[in-house]
């Protein structure tokens, strides 16, 4: 932990200091409150041990003013001048435990132990939160497929250590189910696991969310924001659709990998953060980075252990086993009983291309089962491109025209992709074929 000592007597910072750097932590130390709230200003500190009587200056009202400064602070009071009085309103005030003086080495290491399970708890908290916000069916990350089987393989060896890693696959193939469970089985797992979306957000906006950014920094700035990477120190930084990232952001994020610091929006003062780099992109990166939309120095950096997760459409022996799981969340979540797939609609699955993978699974499996009016999932549950005569057809290799194969892709993909943007990347054309070729099927 970064712990901060702000005490008027050099003794008392001096044996601090060493009881602190003893248990592995990172200190500083300062004399007064000026020079504690520059500290806070400069990075962020996960604790703070703060004498009560500080020379002229009271330790309860400089107590406020930290954690204003930095609310969530542990801050520990320590005194000469200890009494349950005191002790109850330092609490009171937002004081995370009160040391008398003198105090031993076991005294302090206590305390850090109960810090640490705090902010252990802060961290889950915030993970679990989370994976509130991205509920969704259980994904199985097992595999009949052996490519499928591979990539998973790979990912959970490297989640041991703390190596970046880059998973591969097109929209909607789990890769951020992946990355949590990475974190998960990671050494990094007590930390938090904070998503950042790189599509979401314009580059000014980005890199806001990504570094934080001092107030008055840019129009709407009102108040300090410490940003995504502070708040994954520690833990995990997954970074979603990287190959979307705007080229001026990426050596901030290169330096911030090799050299584990960065800085604010508007400060020139750098910070340091721990973080472990997951990040996932449905782009070829390497033809990116010939083509100069994306940093052959970051491409290598974040690309020392790449998983690339196949298509749904290349896991057929494991389609049934994954509608199942699906059927099995939504039946419980929705309240319906005794509900099941119908043969037809078994085999509209496996004649099916599944452009938007698993994510068009649930979609249509959560669909059919509130649709679904008996005790079975019938064909008219589904989608319309699942009940149409040449549906089977559809297929790479079957009996179909290539006007037609693209035709219907097409149909599914601009069905499946959240803008037009997204659509022109899946199919490798540039938006305004895209859009001739929408007008020639009469979907304008």
């Amino acid at each position: 932990m970064r712990i901060l000592i702000v005490d008027d007597e050099a003794a008392i910072r001096r044996t601090t200091r060493i009881a602190l750097e003893a248990a592995g932590h990172e200190v500083s130390d300062v004399v007064n409150s000026q020079r504690a709230a520059k500290a806070l200003d400069e990075e962020p500190f996960d604790a703070v041990f703060l004498d009560l009587k500080l020379g002229a200056e009271d330790g309860l009202d400089v107590l406020a003013r930290l954690l204003k400064a930095q609310p969530g602070l542990h801050v520990v009071m320590f005194t000469a001048y200890a009494n349950i009085a005191t002790a109850v309103e330092a609490m009171r005030r937002g004081a995370f435990d009160f040391v008398p003086k003198p105090f031993t080495p076991d005294q302090i290491r206590g305390v850090l132990a109960k810090i640490e399970r705090a902010c252990a708890l802060q961290s889950k908290v915030r993970t679990l939160e989370s994976d509130f916000a991205a509920e969704s069916p259980p994904i199985d990350l097992e595999s009949s497929e052996p490519a499928a089987r591979q990539a998973l393989e790979v990912a959970f060896k490297a989640a041991e250590t703390s190596a970046s890693i880059l998973i591969l696959g097109p929209s909607g193939t789990g890769k951020s189910v992946l990355a949590r469970e990475v974190h998960r089985r990671s050494g990094q797992r007590a930390g938090a696991f904070v998503t950042v979306s790189c599509p979401s957000l314009s580059r000014e906006l980005l890199e806001s969310e990504l570094f934080g950014h001092v107030r008055g920094s840019f129009t709407g700035a009102i108040a300090d924001a410490v940003g995504k990477v502070a708040a994954a120190d520690g833990g995990t930084l997954f970074l979603d659709e990287i190959g979307e990232m705007p080229l001026e952001i990426q050596p901030k994020l290169l330096r911030l990998l090799q050299e584990r610091e960065y800085e604010r929006v508007g400060e020139a003062r750098p910070r340091r953060a721990n973080v472990r780099v997951i990040a996932a992109t449905n782009r070829n990166l390497a033809a990116d980075v010939k083509a100069g939309r994306f940093r052959e120095d970051l491409f290598y950096r974040i690309n020392v252990i790449s998983v690339a997760l196949p298509g749904l459409c290349e896991r057929p022996a494991d389609l049934a086993r994954l509608a199942e799981s699906c059927r099995i969340y939504f039946v419980a979540r929705l309240g319906k009983k005794n509900l099941a797939f119908s043969s037809e609609v078994l085999a509209a699955f496996a004649g099916y291309a599944w452009p938007g993978n698993l994510r068009e699974l649930r979609n249509v499996i959560e669909r059919a089962v509130i649709l679904a009016a008996g005790e079975t999932i019938e064909l008219r549950d589904l989608p319309d491109e699942f009940r149409r005569p040449s549906q089977p057809g559809f297929v790479v290799g079957g009996r179909v025209t290539i006007d037609d194969l693209e035709a219907e892709h097409l149909r599914r993909v601009l069905t499946n992709a959240r803008n037009l943007d997204e659509a022109a990347r899946i199919l490798g054309i540039d938006p305004a074929t895209l859009y001739r070729k929408r007008q020639k099927l009469g979907l304008v």
